[in-house]
């Protein structure tokens, strides 16, 4: 079998040296640290053993502490506490062996920053402890013994305000951190919540009305075989319908299906037919201005109607039921009432009735329910139209 002509030509020697992503080195915090680290280093060397030096100072003495102070900036992200403790404990010796670098404070005090930062809540509080014991040590060849002069007030005031700063922006990132995290778990919430007022809304008013057209199959299937064969045919487009409207109202929530697929007021002739079917007579008065609705306004509408003529079917007992909605300057009106049993003495709002009240609060809209005035069950609802 012969190999393709660029075979060999498309093949190219893995660069190890190379980073694999677009990010410049410095960019990476671990590189940034190492260089800072080795740039420390290197003016720390240069500061011991360059010209203006003592001459007693020894060369391997200079790089062993240049390293003990300046290495440890290395790992201020991964370890700061280990970190600071290191270059703390190397500036006390440094100063105690009588070989300060100016250059030695520096270096520490970027690493207590970085300990305010970057370590978790307890560690950083053994930022100024740590800091007080360091100076201690540090200026502790001057002559006074109390320990109040032995530290100067204005540097440990100093180094407990650049720790101070670096653990408040340590907090505040926690702060915006915890914030983002609640308002994802509200979206997420809020997502479930829509999807179940979704499913349910569609799962129930149509199982509902398929299990009355089977009833009604059952009782007219001896008497009226035609009859049954007819309402059986519905109970088949009552299914059919159905799959196609939970096929698009997954599409929404999977964000693969268009905008306009959506229910709309417009398409309440087919839920006033399904309801036909299920033996209820739904007469419908819709405005026209409905056209100038936004969608989600149109859709949310849709959905409230559908539910309260699904409560209709389960609970009401009723024969017939009137839905209306109108626009009344910058709000719509929407109101179904049946003439079934209507409400019980201290009835409570099923899913069904909290369903709507979570689309209504949504919308910034007004929920009323309960006993109609000539009897049956009435539900009143106002939108604000923006």
């Amino acid at each position: 079998m012969r190999r393709p002509a660029n075979h060999l030509s498309t093949w190219r020697p893995l660069r190890p040296w190379r980073i694999p992503t677009g990010r410049p080195l410095l960019a990476r915090p671990v590189a940034a640290d190492g260089v800072l680290a080795a740039a420390f280093f290197a003016v720390m060397l240069v500061e011991q053993l360059g010209p203006a030096a003592g001459a007693d100072t020894g060369t391997t003495r200079a790089v062993m502490f240049a390293a003990a102070v300046a290495g440890p900036l290395a790992c201020r992200r991964t370890a700061p506490l280990a970190s600071y403790l290191v270059g703390t404990a190397a500036l006390s010796v440094e100063a105690l062996w009588g070989l300060e670098n100016p250059l030695s404070p520096y270096a520490n005090l970027i690493g207590l920053y970085s300990l305010g930062l970057h370590a978790s809540r307890t560690r950083a509080w053994t930022g100024p402890f740590a800091a007080f014991l360091g100076m201690i040590a540090y200026f502790t060849g001057q002559q006074e013994r109390d320990v109040w002069s032995v530290v100067p007030a204005g540097v440990l005031f100093l180094w407990l305000l650049v720790w101070a700063i670096g653990f408040g922006a340590a907090r505040r990132l926690e702060e915006r951190d915890a914030t983002q995290l609640r308002l994802r778990e509200e979206v997420i919430a809020g997502e479930r919540a829509r999807m179940a007022r979704e499913l349910h809304d569609l799962v129930g008013h149509t199982v509902n009305v398929m299990l009355i057209q089977a009833g009604a199959t059952r009782r007219l299937l001896t008497r009226d075989p035609e009859r049954a064969r007819e309402v059986l045919g519905q109970l088949e487009d009552s299914g059919r319908e159905a799959l196609e409207e939970l096929d698009r109202v997954l599409g929404l929530l999977r964000r693969t299906a268009p905008a306009g697929s959506q229910p709309k007021l417009g398409d309440l002739s087919r839920l006033t037919d399904r309801m036909a079917q299920a033996g209820i007579s739904v007469a419908a008065q819709v405005d026209p201005g409905r056209d100038e609705l936004p969608s989600s306004i149109d859709m949310s509408a849709y959905r409230i109607v559908q539910e309260a003529l699904t409560n209709t079917v389960k609970h009401a007992r009723a024969g017939s039921a009137d839905v209306t909605v109108r626009r009344v300057g910058d709000r719509l009106d929407i109101e179904v009432s049946d003439d079934g049993q209507g409400a019980g003495n201290g009835y409570e709002p099923g899913r069904g009735l909290l369903g709507i009240a979570e689309r209504v609060s949504i919308l910034g809209g007004r929920l009323e329910h309960g006993q109609g005035e000539q009897g049956g069950f009435r539900l009143h609802v106002s939108l604000p139209v923006r």
